[in-house]
């Protein structure tokens, strides 16, 4: 399974960005997907995840609101929408997905078995 991740950059406070995840080596379709960051000197979190129809849609408390995730099964490319970005979404940012296909959309880091390369994301204020 392999993960790229794009669409980083620097933005002004305010502004928005929207980062893509290409998938490949599986169905894509049969797997949730999910998107966490990495601030510099912090851990790994989760910002945001989908179920694998598309349905169901999670999201950390701090971006809620302000970032939509999606997904285009067609084009095995699931999407997060960011939108009033803050200096504090200043991280890199991960695509992952699941080893198992599971009902149930989770959060946890270590649910995660495959990860994008990580796209970095600079909101400047």
């Amino acid at each position: 399974v392999q993960l790229q991740a794009s669409g980083g950059g620097l933005v002004q406070s305010g502004g928005s960005l929207r980062l893509s995840c290409v998938a490949s080596g599986r169905t894509f379709s049969n797997y949730n997907m999910a998107w966490f960051r990495r601030a510099p000197g912090k851990e790994r979190e989760f910002v945001s995840a989908i179920s694998w129809s598309g349905n169901i849609g999670h999201y950390a408390d701090s971006v809620k609101g302000r970032f939509t995730i999606s997904r285009d099964n067609a084009k095995n490319t699931v999407y997060l929408q960011m939108n009033s970005l803050k200096p504090e979404d200043t991280a890199v940012y991960y695509c992952a997905s699941p080893l198992y296909s599971t009902a149930v959309v989770l959060r946890g880091r270590l649910e995660y078995a495959y990860w994008g390369q990580g796209t970095q994301v600079t909101v400047s204020s």
